[in-house]
């Protein structure tokens, strides 16, 4: 063996000719998708917009559900964070910080709301949602 040939010869360490193959994502079944999407929404309180984002690029390939799911959840979780910004723009003005407040409220009550609806196993709909992101 020479000093620059990897131990199982030029190929690499066991790999099949031509590389790694690609393998496509599996489905997950319906109760995992109804976790992650629930898992989704709530997530929206705790890592604002990135939880959604996360999981529409992670899980959108898994499963109509979630994907419908992560996809409105991402586009209300976007909506919401312009509206902080606005809020936080305007905070000068006093009127930010009620804005501020009122979109922490609006995004608890409605996160909830969503999370029950992907537990149960049913589409949601975000209001007051901009779509941002489409199927």
């Amino acid at each position: 063996m020479s000093y620059g040939q990897p131990p199982n010869g030029p190929q690499g360490y066991g790999q099949q000719p031509g590389g790694p193959q690609y393998q496509p994502p599996q489905p997950m079944s319906p109760e995992d998708q109804r976790l992650w999407a629930t898992l989704t929404h709530v997530g929206i309180n705790f890592f604002g917009f990135v939880a959604p984002l996360v999981a529409y690029f992670v899980l959108r390939d898994r499963g109509q559900f979630v994907r419908e799911h992560s996809r409105v959840a991402l586009n209300f979780s976007i909506t919401m964070a312009i509206a902080d910004a606005v809020g936080v723009i305007t905070s000068w003005l006093g009127i930010g910080l009620l804005i501020i407040l009122a979109v922490r409220v609006v995004t608890i009550v409605f996160t909830v709301m969503a999370a029950l609806s992907a537990n149960r196993g049913q589409f949601h709909r975000y209001p007051l949602s901009i779509e941002f992101v489409k199927n």
